[in-house]
This record gives C-alpha cells, sequence and structure tokens, in this order.
C-alpha cells in the first residue's frame, strides 16, 4: 500500500467526520460502463417523463475523469437527515428531506471546506464537489465505495442507519486507498416498497419510472393538471413523497440527524392543512424560501393543494 495514499486517505476520512458527515467511501474514477448502459434504457423508455435535463451531459454522468481532468479519486460522503419529529396528523404531507434548510447549500459548503482543508495539508491538488444537481451518477459511486446497496426504490440504503440519507460527491485529482465496492443485496424477497406505492412506479430490476412517482408530480410536473390515472392516488402529498422509504424495514435503524442546519423547520411540523391552504406567497417565501420547498414555489404547493382536494371530493 502506498503510505502516502494511506496518510491522505486517512485524513479525507477524518476531515469528513469533523464536517459531520456519517460515512465517506472511496473509488476509484473510472467509467461506469453497466451503469451507462442501464441509464441510456431507462432515458430511452421515458421514465424521466419531462425532466429533460436527465438527457443532458451523458458523457459526464458515467465517466467523472471529464467533470475533473486528471480525477483519480470518488469520495462519496453521507449525511443523516432523519427528523425527531413527524409532521402533525391533520397536515398536508412534506418528504422529509424537505424539513430543514436547503440541503444543497448546507452541504456544498462543507464539500468546499473539505477540498480547502485538503489542500491546506496536501498541497495543489484539485477537485469538485456536488450535492444531487449535478450530471454524477452518486449512487453508483456510493456503492463502488462500499456505502450500501441500491435497493429495490431506487434508493441507497445502508445496514447501520436505512436510508434517510444526503448523497454528496467530491471527485479529485488526489490518489487514494480505494474501499471494496459494496457487493451483496440485502432487499431479499421483500416487495414492501413495491406494494406500499399507491403509482406502481416501482418496476422489477430496480427500476423507477419517475413520470409516475408522486415526487415527479408534486415538484418535477409543471402542468396544471395531473394525468388521469394517478388522480387520487399521492393522498396527501404536496412535496415529494416518503412512501417507499416509511415501510422499507432497514429504516428502523434510522437515528435522529444530529446536523444542526438540517433542523427542521417548525412550520413544516407544526402547520394544518387549513394553515398551508391560508399560506400567502409572501409568508411562504418568509418561511420557506431557504428550504427545498422553494423548487415547487408557492404556486406549485397551491396547485398540489387544489389537486388534492378536487380529488377528495371526487372520490
Amino acid at each position: 500500500m502506498n503510505p502516502v495514499a494511506a496518510r491522505h486517505t486517512a485524513l479525507v476520512k477524518q476531515l469528513s467526520r469533523k464536517l459531520g458527515f456519517d460515512y465517506c467511501g472511496i473509488a476509484r474514477a473510472a467509467t461506469l460502463d453497466e451503469d451507462a448502459r442501464r441509464l441510456e434504457k431507462w432515458l430511452n423508455k421515458g421514465y424521466h417523463g419531462t425532466m429533460v435535463y436527465m438527457e443532458r451531459y451523458f458523457d459526464l454522468r458515467i465517466d467523472p475523469r471529464k467533470l475533473v481532468p486528471g480525477a483519480q479519486s470518488v469520495i462519496t460522503l453521507l449525511m443523516n437527515y432523519f427528523p425527531a419529529r413527524k409532521q402533525r396528523a391533520d397536515s398536508y404531507r412534506i418528504s422529509k428531506y424537505a424539513y430543514g434548510r436547503d440541503y444543497h447549500r448546507v452541504i456544498k459548503k462543507k464539500l468546499k471546506q473539505l477540498l480547502k482543508s485538503l489542500q491546506e495539508q496536501i498541497g495543489k491538488i484539485q477537485g469538485r464537489g456536488f450535492v444531487d444537481s449535478a450530471p454524477v451518477l452518486e449512487r453508483a459511486w456510493a456503492v463502488r465505495s462500499g456505502l450500501g446497496w441500491v435497493g429495490k426504490n431506487g434508493n441507497l440504503i445502508t445496514r447501520q442507519q436505512g436510508s434517510f440519507l444526503f448523497i454528496a460527491t467530491l471527485i479529485t485529482d488526489l490518489e487514494l486507498v480505494y474501499d471494496d465496492p459494496f457487493a451483496k443485496d440485502y432487499c431479499g424477497t421483500c416487495t414492501r416498497c413495491i406494494d406500499a406505492c399507491p403509482t406502481q412506479a416501482i418496476l422489477p430490476d430496480k427500476i423507477i419510472d419517475a413520470s409516475r412517482c408522486i415526487s415527479y408530480y408534486t415538484i418535477e410536473l409543471k402542468a396544471h393538471i395531473y394525468p388521469q390515472e394517478a388522480e387520487g392516488k399521492w393522498k396527501d402529498w404536496i412535496f415529494g413523497c416518503d412512501i417507499c422509504q416509511d415501510v422499507c424495514p432497514w429504516n428502523r435503524f434510522s437515528r435522529v440527524s444530529q446536523e444542526a442546519d438540517l433542523e427542521p423547520v417548525p412550520e413544516i411540523l407544526d402547520f394544518s392543512t387549513q394553515e398551508w391552504e391560508q399560506l400567502t406567497e409572501e409568508k411562504f417565501v418568509e418561511l420557506f424560501g431557504h428550504t427545498p420547498l422553494k423548487r415547487a414555489g408557492w404556486e406549485g404547493l397551491q396547485r398540489n393543494i387544489r389537486l388534492i382536494k378536487k380529488n377528495q371530493t371526487n372520490f
């Protein structure tokens, strides 16, 4: 083992813990040939719906060395976001990942700090950090880094804490010691997520028809009318969906997040259905402008509420 690479690897993992990341795994930068074939097939089937951005930068998605010239290592970091409290019972549902501050900003800041600290202690190295919104196949890299496996619901699952975890990636030209890939699938014969999905978005072989997912309907789809076959099936979700994670047996191991910047916004937990319905655009910006809810915006949430109320009347 290269002693310099080993020392640098220990430093990466030490700094990541100090910054509040729960897990850190490292893989050699290489082309993701098998994942490229799966992605191409998924796109050709139209499972991405109107999310045309998924079609862009295909070559960058499958090869990190095209994102960071000279890249040698892909560092994958996980951060727990499981909340201590749930929303009140008489409320419209929000996905747990959106309870607190916008995780993109929170984690991107930490990635910059990690890279800066490595540059200060090691010297001139290059790197780029990515959180969710860049052309990186983050779950594939998490598996290659030994952190967990991709479940039937398409989420990365860890044996220690389940799946309520944000995934971040730091691609760097720093040579490191690489973790063994996660080789086993611990979903077994369990089909709880498939059985629980109201819109049948979870298909065989770990394929997700994103165009039928409740998260897609409530966030990505900008139309004012949902497909007729989906009407009434997402119940009271107005931003995202946690059904497939909530029923996953591995999430019985979820632990409450200790990250202060991901602490839930009180109003998200405490608002009643009536308060969501009466929320003004000005108040939305004041209360939730710094959270992931801004992706749907006030108008998007109000559209979702109107459609839910319409479906409740019709069914």
